[in-house]
């Protein structure tokens, strides 16, 4: 039996013809020798308080004769005719250190339109040349001094098995692990997968995934298009104040603008689905800009057009957009936002010779996971050294669960009904203020209201009956603020002071966090720095409105007050560029966990810190511990002569203790995990403008934890009953994978296809997930992740 994640019968269902298909598309290419260009074009901007740079001087490396170009008084700049492929970018302004933007890509079908930041030099002597440093992987965010990197959209797009989703494109670095690869989870040093914060346009939003549990922070495939979204952040571990209710990373995502001055579209088609995206200005004589990107699930498509899909459908579809309406006086203002449906349906078959195995078409279930979130900014200058934005978000999320099972007699049973709707409405006023060239504060506050309205009933094996155990509605409200200033002492030397504060007006629940960092540059290209955070995170609001029991006042709720989870990150790093293309990276954390919610009636195993995506029901105290700690290793060539490779590995521990008060691993202690990524591209064609790309991709991680079986008692249940004395006793084997991705782009004048494949799981392995009683065969039984699976995809721009 495979991994019975929903998003894993999608991948399932087409495989073979997806193989088909790409066996009928053969490479062809033109020999017509032609030289095209395309434009580049964008703002520079100081990068801590957005005000545009007039008179720097943009200039293409490695042009004959120079090509070159000096920004305007809004700082915009534009250069013309410039040679398609990958090219570098020199961009210096006094009083600004200079910058190189290496392999941007330059595409046919498609103006490159970039939006660049620069630091100010504190030394302020125009006599001083500072040499360009060359950090691909240096954060956008500058007060982020450790366990932080940006990631760019072609490289969710580059990475074998990334299909486009920043999660998955993760689990490429030291320290991220996927927790299953039937969805997108994922594990940052040893936490569980709900400990991740998504941030947009600097608000917090709900988890952006299709096919998501309460609580969860993945799910089966990301909402979001990489259309839309631009250079981002990702965190794991130790980061700065104005990130809270987090435990384990961050994604802060960018959205990408719309071309303000011509319209351009983008068409794609593969097994996720089919894509159309549109951007272009609203007039000639309006400098604001729409973008928006629209996807219609393969299987969807294919029930529509009346083609079988089998009895365990899953379907989705979703919208993503990002709208500029900038003004003359008033700042900018702009609309954002993302909404995706998605649902599985399984059909039974009253037929019990079909019933092999306890899923096989036993089942009537009806899944649906729909969510959305659309906001506003306003950002503005308020004078020379302050910086205003401002985000309002509404979101609302609803999750439903139905499952009835066949009797021997035929009859369909209720096993298990649940649903959850949540709304928020959010707000949040950041301010950037450079008080000298040396010291920046950036302050602010997020208040966000929430309206809740929950329900579950589950099947009691025992009592042969439904049971309630949630059934509430109401509002709550949290708030934060947090304060951050960023000192370079000198040259070499940055510190990070700041602190944040949560509150959760449910039941008063406080926290008051410190964070701070001190980054140490010992030489051109070679730094060390140390990090330190406090963190804490609220829990999805199931947890605080379980009941187990009705009194004369009503229902009761025990864990009402319960606090949130809390956390203490130490980092220690030393980077180190070996030459212009090459670094490598040590970092060593630590990370102690407290006020962990454990069982409050009895002692025993259980704790918060082994749950992915939903909780357990039951009454619960704030006495639990944890512990992460290990070393992570990265070496990395960035992508230089169409050549690039990233070789990463982590050593860790991750323990916790339940009520019992007993250190025992955690369900996600690995011990290890390395990934080794590596890609070549090759430039066809008499003109060189055709790019056939082969990118590696191969994983290890050591086994996940697991609690034996206990058969007897799952026999008395008719369902699984672990033996929780023995909790996470057992290790399962170790989880190996590759992936390949070979990919063929075309270029034509004002026209760029690329074709792709992505293999995963290229050799077949049978990794373990994990096992199970199966009460149809009375026995247990083995649950295993993705085969080997290829994923077709075909994009046009133009």
């Amino acid at each position: 039996m495979q991994n019975n994640h929903p998003f894993t019968q999608l991948y399932r269902k087409l495989s073979l013809f997806f193989v088909a298909s790409f066996m009928l598309l053969p490479f062809i290419y033109s020999l017509h020798a032609q030289t095209l260009t395309q434009t580049i074009r964008g703002v520079i901007l100081d990068k801590n308080i957005q005000t545009p740079i007039v008179g720097a001087t943009v200039v293409l490396v490695g042009s004959n004769p120079i090509k070159g170009t000096i920004t305007d008084t809004e700082g915009n700049f534009q250069l013309n005719q410039v040679p398609i492929g990958r090219q570098t970018l020199k961009i210096t302004s006094m009083g600004y250190k200079e910058m190189l933007m290496s392999n941007v890509t330059v595409n046919a079908g498609k103006e490159l339109i970039l939006n660049v930041g620069l630091e100010e030099d504190i030394t302020q002597l125009s006599e001083i040349t500072v040499k360009p440093t060359v950090e691909k992987d240096k954060p956008l965010n500058e007060m982020a001094t450790v366990s932080a990197r940006t990631f760019s959209v072609e490289e969710t797009q580059r990475y074998a098995a990334a299909i486009n989703d920043p999660a998955r494109m993760a689990t490429a670095y030291a320290g991220v692990v996927s927790a299953d690869d039937g969805g997108n989870n994922i594990v940052i040093r040893g936490n569980a997968p709900n400990g991740l914060l998504w941030r947009m346009e600097g608000i917090d939003i709900p988890n952006p995934n299709h096919f998501s549990s309460l609580g969860a922070a993945g799910g089966g495939v990301s909402i979001l298009s990489a259309q839309v979204l631009t250079n981002s952040d990702f965190m794991t571990g130790a980061f700065p104040a104005e990130y809270g209710n987090a435990l384990s990373g961050v994604f802060d995502l960018k959205l990408r603008k719309g071309n303000n001055q011509n319209r351009e579209y983008t068409v794609q088609a593969g097994l996720l689905g089919l894509d159309v995206a549109a951007e272009g200005p609203f007039s000639k004589n309006y400098k604001g800009a729409y973008l928006i990107n629209y996807r219609y699930s393969t299987l969807e498509l294919l029930a529509k057009l009346g083609l079988p899909v089998g009895d365990f459908a899953q379907r989705f579809q979703d919208l993503s957009y990002n709208i500029s309406l900038p003004t003359n006086k008033f700042g900018k203002f702009t609309l954002f936002g993302f909404g995706g449906l998605s649902s599985t349906l399984g059909t039974p078959k009253a037929d019990s010779t079909l019933w092999q195995t306890e899923g096989d078409k036993r089942y009537d279930e009806k899944f649906k996971s729909n969510t959305g979130a659309w906001g506003a900014t306003h950002s503005i200058n308020l004078n020379k050294r302050a910086f205003l934005k401002t985000v309002v978000l509404y979101s609302a999320y609803e999750n439903g669960f139905q499952q009835r099972r066949y009797t021997s007699e035929y009859i369909l049973e209720p096993r298990y009904d649940t649903k959850y709707t949540l709304r928020k409405l959010a707000l949040t006023s950041t301010l950037n203020y450079k008080i000298t060239a040396r010291l920046a504060l950036r302050a602010g506050a997020i208040w966000s209201l929430q309206a809740y309205d929950l329900f579950r009933e589950s099947w009691n094996g025992e009592q042969k009956k439904m049971e309630r155990f949630l059934s509430s509605d109401g509002q709550t409200a949290t708030l934060q603020a947090y304060a951050q200033f960023n000192y370079k002492l000198s040259e070499k030397l940055t510190a990070n002071l700041g602190v944040h504060t949560l509150a959760l007006l449910l039941n008063n629940s406080r926290s008051i966090e410190p964070r701070g960092s001190l980054k140490w540059d010992l030489a051109p290209g070679q730094s060390v720095a140390f990090g330190y955070g406090s963190h804490s995170q609220v829990h999805p609001l199931s947890l605080y409105f379980y009941s187990n029991k009705l009194t004369d006042a009503g229902v009761d709720y025990p864990n009402l007050n319960t606090d949130f989870t809390k956390a203490q990150h130490f980092v220690l790093s030393y980077d180190r560029l070996l030459n212009e293309h090459t670094r490598w990276k040590i970092e060593t954390y630590y990370q102690s966990l407290n006020n962990v919610p454990v069982s409050a009636d009895e002692r025993n195993a259980f704790s918060l810190l082994n749950i992915t995506d939903s909780f357990e029901l039951r009454r619960l105290a704030n006495n639990g511990k944890g512990r992460n700690y290990g070393v992570e290793l990265t070496l990395e060539r960035f992508l230089h002569n169409n050549f690039y490779y990233m070789l990463s590995g982590s050593v860790f521990k991750s323990e916790y203790t339940g009520s019992d008060e007993i250190w025992r691993s955690t369900r996600f202690d690995g011990g290890g995990a390395g990934n080794f990524l590596v890609g070549k591209e090759w430039l066809m064609g008499r003109s060189k403008n055709n790019v056939l790309g082969i990118n590696l991709k191969t994983t290890y991680v050591g086994g996940f934890r697991t609690t034996p079986i206990d058969l007897a008692a799952s026999r008395r249940r008719g369902e699984t009953v672990l033996v929780e004395t023995e909790t996470n006793s057992q290790t399962l084997d170790a989880y190996f994978r590759s992936d390949v991705r070979v990919s063929w782009k075309r270029n034509r004048n004002g026209f760029t296809s690329t074709l792709s494949l992505d293999i995963q799981n290229v050799t077949n392995r049978q990794n373990i997930y994990g096992q199970y009683y199966d009460s149809n065969l009375d026995k247990i039984k083995t649950a295993y992740q993705l085969p080997l699976i290829p994923v077709l995809n075909y994009r046009v721009e133009f």
